[in-house]
């Protein structure tokens, strides 16, 4: 059941006042509306268009069977929601996580609406899903779950209607099978039906690294304004996958010393450094970075909350609470997630001095690359990796820019005024398409 909304009169014009009692702390979809309506407010919308845009466009659910490699038959349940489409097509991730459910992937989708917005992109936001436990099954299983539920998919996908791509649990190989499940049902390949997939069949140098890289472009910029010197800074990485080793990486580039990192089942700890690389052959080979040789096991709660300059959250969505917020040190939060911090968190870690780098413009490099090799695939003609880096590495230094100086004329935290930003642009959007017939 939808919560009441906070724009009753929908031709009144005028903030009010929000009761945030009214939103749950644990349920991503009431993050969302609470980041949303702080936004909406402070920008003084027309409730009509605040109400317009803070839901989803399009929901399609889906229930369909899987053949287990033994021959049993499972049924799955299966999301797609398409949140926005004003400034281009519906544009976001497929996870596949024990833990899928609507509500979840309602507010995946709305994170992707405002990012795209925020670096500027011509994409609106979605996001999809299966609920399984990929972990328990074979590689064999994988593939016939991602065709059969990119077939139910197939009428509402499309390279100029709304665009998959990687997201938790799911890789390029997943993309180069709905590639080739979407192709079939066409009747012609076409590989701009997702992003993130392999070379081979379309994808984009640089694609790999880029939400990463994204993210520690936006870290060297905020050191610049911060004054800190990210050669002497240490780190600490909560989430140990793609996002999270490839940040560990690029930071021991620039210096920065990784201190801790952890991932589903635990977390190390070495205050003399820890070898990104090396962490990541283990864990690849045993299944954990735990037990990690010359570092020390610590919990995933513990991690949050050791001294340090830098801390990335690049697991899954409300990692930093009210609960523990008041208990992290670290000078700059990097949010390689989505949604790792609420807004109740928010207001403690400002007032702490904290400054966090929100998912909505830290973890955009990924969806901006996406955007590159969209682009590529319509062109037929591929860049360099070189002219990738280069192209979003000025994406993200002008948003980055752009957010700052909001959060300053405004004085609000830097989510505030990433919001204010992505959604005042997909605001403006609807304003100017208006109303049809």
């Amino acid at each position: 059941m939808r919560a009441a909304s906070p724009f009753p009169d929908m031709n009144k014009k005028g903030p009010l006042m929000i009761d945030r009692s009214r939103y749950d702390e644990n349920n991503p979809l009431d993050m969302h509306n609470l980041q949303f309506d702080i936004a909406a407010q402070r920008l003084d919308l027309e409730p009509w268009i605040a109400e317009k845009i803070k839901h989803p466009r399009r929901e399609f659910v889906v229930r369909f069977p899987l053949r287990r490699d033994d021959g049993r038959i499972e049924l799955l349940s299966g999301y797609r929601v398409q949140h926005n489409t004003l400034r281009g097509p519906a544009k976001g991730g497929l996870r596949y996580h024990p833990n899928v459910d609507l509500n979840e992937v309602r507010a995946l989708a709305g994170w992707m609406t405002w990012k795209c917005a925020v670096v500027n992109i011509p994409f609106g936001g979605a996001k999809g899903g299966v609920t399984c436990d990929p972990s328990t099954m074979s590689q064999h299983e994988i593939e016939r779950l991602t065709r059969r539920y990119i077939w139910e998919l197939s009428p509402i996908i499309g390279p100029d209607s709304d665009i998959p791509a990687p997201d938790v649990n799911t890789n390029p190989q997943v993309m180069a099978w709905i590639v080739d499940t979407y192709s079939v049902f066409k009747g012609y390949t076409c590989p701009s039906v997702v992003t993130g997939k392999p070379i081979e069949i379309g994808g984009s140098l640089g694609r790999l690294k880029a939400t990463s890289r994204g993210a520690i472009f936006t870290l060297r910029e905020a050191a610049k304004v911060l004054n800190i010197d990210l050669a002497s800074s240490t780190a600490v990485i909560q989430g140990y996958g793609n996002v999270g080793y490839h940040a560990a990486q690029l930071m021991e580039e620039l210096g920065v010393k990784i201190i801790a990192m952890s991932d589903s089942k635990g977390g190390i700890l070495s205050h003399k450094g820890l070898n990104s690389s090396e962490a990541y052959e283990h864990r690849q080979r045993t299944g954990s970075v735990s037990d990690f040789r010359e570092a020390d096991n610590i919990t995933n709660a513990e991690l949050l909350e050791l001294p340090c300059d830098i801390l990335v959250p690049a697991a899954l969505e409300g990692a930093i609470t009210r609960e523990n917020a008041a208990k992290i040190e670290a000078k700059v939060i990097v949010e390689g997630a989505n949604g790792p911090t609420s807004p109740f968190a928010d207001d403690i870690l400002y007032d702490n001095g904290s400054f966090v780098i929100p998912d909505i413009l830290a973890n955009a490099g990924g969806v901006t690359v996406s955007y590159f090799e969209w682009v590529q695939n319509g062109q037929k003609l591929f860049w360099t990796e070189e002219d990738v880096y280069k192209r979003l590495d000025k994406i993200m230094k002008t948003a980055f820019q752009e957010v700052y100086d909001i959060s300053a004329r405004e004085r609000v935290n830097m989510r505030t005024a990433a919001y204010l930003l992505g959604v005042g642009r997909v605001a403006k959007a609807k304003r100017l398409r208006g109303i049809f017939p």
